[in-house]
C-alpha cells in the first residue's frame, strides 16, 4: 500500500482496505488482554484513517 493514490475510485478502495484491516484488529484482539499500547495503537489507526480522508477530501 504504498503506492500513491490519485483518483477517487482508488482513493476509496484504499479507504474500504484500511477500514477493513483496522476492523481485523479489533476482532482478533481478547478484551482481558488488550492493554493501554494497544489501545494507542488503535487509536493511531482510526487518527491516520481520518486524515487520509481529510486528505482525499481536499484532493
Amino acid at each position: 500500500m504504498g503506492n500513491a493514490v490519485h483518483d477517487k475510485d482508488s482513493q476509496l478502495v484504499y479507504l474500504k482496505e484500511r477500514l477493513n484491516m483496522f476492523a481485523q484488529v479489533i476482532e482478533t484482539i481478547e478484551p482481558e488482554e488488550v492493554d493501554l499500547e494497544d489501545i494507542d495503537r488503535l487509536i493511531n489507526m482510526l487518527d491516520e484513517l481520518e486524515q487520509k480522508c481529510e486528505q482525499f477530501k481536499k484532493n
